[in-house]
């Protein structure tokens, strides 16, 4: 009995180091993505929507120097999101949006929004950093 105990129990240990690496890319903290000295601010249509966990994504295309560039924006959890109620069909493709936040420390078309805005100026988001 006492080496069916122990062998169990090494198995466990053995299980839960081998997916601690996993778990630890489960989720970010802001500053690892995200870069608080780099702001942005943007104005343009919404391609796309991703209502996913554990982010959702806000897909923004945006002409910069005469050519289309899409931005792809990070947002909180869809259950967050609806916290502070927002839906998912309150952004449609072809929406014009403003949407402020911080961009990503390795990818220039990649950030965290921090504000989204319809173009009559109506608060969609509204959040921080954290959310």
């Amino acid at each position: 009995m006492r080496n069916t105990s122990l062998r169990f129990a090494y198995l466990t240990a053995v299980v839960a180091i081998g997916a601690a690496p996993a778990l630890s890319f489960a989720h970010h903290s802001f500053a690892s993505e995200f870069d608080s000295e780099q702001p942005f601010e943007i104005e343009g249509t919404v391609s796309s929507l991703d209502w996913t966990n554990p982010h959702g994504w806000l897909h923004v295309d945006v002409v910069e120097e005469g050519e289309m560039v899409t931005y792809d924006l990070e947002l909180p959890s869809p259950s967050t999101l609806m916290r502070q109620g927002w839906r998912r069909n309150d952004v449609q493709a072809g929406d014009t949006v403003s949407v402020t936040g911080f961009r990503a420390r390795n990818r220039f078309h990649v950030g965290r929004a921090t504000e989204i805005n319809r173009d009559d100026g109506e608060a969609l988001f509204r959040g921080s950093r954290e959310d």
